[in-house]
């Protein structure tokens, strides 16, 4: 039965815009340097979440295009602050971040393409870094950026999909590596990755979107996989690939939107992972992607293949 729309709270804008705003603010607390490593996808999430909230403006462009510049490293990768290694993860958020903010040609292109593409393997999957660490996530995560730069002709890209098919299960699901089991982050990395290099017809899209239509609990919410807690932050992973295979109506939507609104703080700003819990910038910026995913009103359409705002992609892949 679905939350009637009376007991349902209303998404308080204004206060997830201040409190975007108010990240960088704080730089004598603990918490500020506690996440120095998540610093330039912490800019990605709050910058697409205030795009999402049609407040493109509320970052300063130069500051923002200057703090990402300075996160670059003469590879051409980019770390997660200053100083810090380069990593495939954060380079992806460098990329999204300029092209969200019309950026793209303060980087040196090619010498980020060509990083990006030394760090594929035989098998088809990515290295994170220069250490070695492989997952779904980079592999996802190299297509998503070498297409906004306009270079996956850089990359073996069949060898890739042919790893993310290696990474199916039985259930229909998708892992970090071929025999992980499924989990709903996981399955958004392989969907992406499919969808971006036009070989969704791979999918066994009824068989998927049972597993992932099956995340939903009684309390509206999504997990990740079976037997565990609802997070706001699956209201991303697990709708976005509902959408991508065209399966979104399989989910009670009324029933989620409650879930992902009472996870606000209406005083303060900020969504937390479930009801009462403290508010980060990275639930934030899902809790509002998943809204926008379920045609939530007052705002921004997002990409669900690129979790960016739809606007953006349009720009840049002119699709």
């Amino acid at each position: 039965m679905s939350t009637p729309a009376s007991t349902t709270p209303k998404l308080h804008a204004s206060k997830h815009v201040a409190y975007i705003q108010s990240l960088d603010i704080h730089k004598d607390s603990l918490d500020y340097w506690l996440t120095e490593h998540l610093r330039l996808s912490g800019v990605y999430w709050g910058l697409t979440a205030l795009h999402l909230l049609h407040h493109p403006t509320a970052l300063p462009r130069a500051e923002t295009i200057s703090f990402v510049q300075s996160c670059l490293h003469p590879s051409g990768g980019f770390g997660a602050s200053p100083g810090h290694d380069a990593h495939l993860l954060y380079t992806v958020s460098a990329i999204q971040i300029l092209a969200t903010v019309d950026a793209l040609d303060t980087i040196p292109i090619a010498t980020t393409a060509s990083w990006i593409a030394s760090l594929q393997q035989p098998s088809g999957v990515f290295f994170g870094d220069q250490w070695g660490e492989t997952d779904t996530r980079f592999l996802y995560g190299a297509l998503n950026a070498l297409s906004l730069l306009g270079r996956l002709d850089a990359i073996n890209v069949d060898a890739a999909v042919d790893y993310v098919l290696r990474c199916r299960n039985h259930d229909g699901g998708f892992g970090m590596s071929p025999g992980a089991e499924s989990h709903a982050g996981l399955i958004f990395t392989c969907v992406g990755a499919l969808a971006i290099a036009g070989r969704l017809d791979d999918l066994d899209a009824d068989l998927l979107g049972d597993w992932l239509c099956e995340r939903q609990l009684p309390n509206g919410g999504l997990n990740g996989r079976p037997e565990k807690l609802e997070d706001v932050c699956y209201g991303w992973w697990v709708l976005s690939s509902l959408a991508v295979i065209g399966r979104l109506h399989w989910i009670d939507r009324d029933r989620l939107v409650a879930f992902i609104l009472k996870c606000q703080d209406e005083e303060g700003g900020g969504f937390a992972d479930r009801p009462g819990n403290m508010v980060d910038v990275f639930h934030t910026h899902f809790g509002i992607a998943g809204l926008s995913l379920l045609g939530y009103e007052g705002l921004d359409e997002i990409d669900p293949v690129y979790c960016m705002p739809r606007t953006v992609t349009k720009r840049v892949l002119g699709k």
